[in-house]
C-alpha cells in the first residue's frame, strides 16, 4: 500500500482536520485535502456527502475528519492520527508505549471538546447566539475549574517522562495534537491561557519546540494552513474569555 492518503474534512474551517494536516505535514507524506480542491475537481462539501450518507464502501463513518487510504476508510480524530503515527515513526515501537500516546490523544481530545462546549453548552444545533448566557457560566466553570487542570497535568507528563516532548526523547503524533489544543486555546482564551500557562513552562516549550520543526514551519507558513475562526471548535468571543 502506497504512502498517499486522502483527507476528508469541512473545507472552510481548521476544526478536528488540523490535528491530522499536522501528522501528514511532519510525516512528509503526499496527501490530497479534498474538500478543500475546487468543485470541479471533485472538492467542496459535496465531496463529504457520499461518506454521510453511508454511500461508499467500507465501515460508515460517522463525521469527519475521514482519511482514505487504499481501501481504508477511517474516521475519528485519535484512531486516524495513531493509524498515522504507525505507519510514520511518529508513535513508539513498544506496544505499551504506543498505548500511552493514544492515551495522550484522547485526553487532548477531552479538553477539546470541553474547549468547544464553552460556546455550545447547550446544543451544537443551536447558535450560539441562542445560548450567550449559558455559554458565559460554561467558559467561567472551563477557565476557573478545568482548564487550570488540564494543562498543569500535560506539564507533569512532560516532567516526569525527561522531556522534551509528552514521551521523553522522541516526538509523537501526541506532540503536534497538544501544539494544535495550545494554539486553539491561546486563540478562544487569550488572557485565560496566558494566565493558566504561567505556571506550565515546559507547555510553552514545547508548543514552541513543534513551531520550529522544519516541516511544521513550512507548514504553517503556507495557505495551507487554515486560521481559526467562529466557525469552529475553538471560537474567540471576548466576552467569553474571562479573568475567573
Amino acid at each position: 500500500m502506497t504512502d498517499s492518503y486522502e483527507l476528508y474534512y469541512w473545507p472552510m474551517l481548521p476544526g478536528r482536520g488540523e490535528f491530522v494536516r499536522l501528522v501528514l505535514e511532519e510525516a512528509g507524506v503526499p496527501y490530497r485535502d479534498v474538500a478543500r480542491l475546487p468543485e470541479a475537481e471533485g472538492g467542496g462539501v459535496q465531496a463529504l456527502m457520499p461518506f454521510i450518507r453511508g454511500e461508499r464502501p467500507g465501515l460508515p463513518p460517522y463525521a469527519p475528519p475521514i482519511l482514505v487510504h487504499g481501501d481504508l476508510v477511517l474516521a475519528q480524530t485519535a484512531a486516524i492520527c495513531a493509524y498515522l503515527g504507525e505507519r510514520h515513526g511518529l508513535t513508539p515501537d513498544d506496544p505499551e508505549k504506543r498505548m500511552q500516546v493514544l492515551q495522550l490523544q484522547l485526553t487532548v481530545a477531552d479538553v477539546t471538546d470541553e474547549a468547544h462546549d464553552t460556546h455550545h453548552p447547550v446544543s451544537v444545533v443551536l447558535y450560539y447566539e441562542d445560548q450567550k448566557e449559558a455559554a458565559r457560566e460554561a467558559a467561567r466553570q472551563f477557565l476557573d475549574q478545568r482548564l487550570p487542570r488540564f494543562l498543569p497535568y500535560f506539564e507533569r507528563v512532560v516532567e516526569r517522562n525527561g522531556g522534551p516532548w509528552l514521551m521523553g526523547d522522541a516526538l509523537s503524533y501526541a506532540d503536534l495534537s497538544l501544539f494544535q489544543l495550545l494554539e486553539g486555546l491561546a486563540y478562544a482564551f487569550p488572557r485565560g491561557f496566558a494566565k493558566v500557562t504561567e505556571s506550565t513552562p515546559a507547555l510553552v516549550a514545547l508548543r514552541a519546540r513543534v513551531a520550529s520543526l522544519p516541516r511544521i514551519a513550512a507548514y504553517l507558513a503556507s495557505d495551507r494552513r487554515l486560521g481559526f475562526n467562529e466557525h469552529g471548535v475553538f471560537r474567540r468571543y471576548p466576552e467569553l474569555d474571562l479573568d475567573g
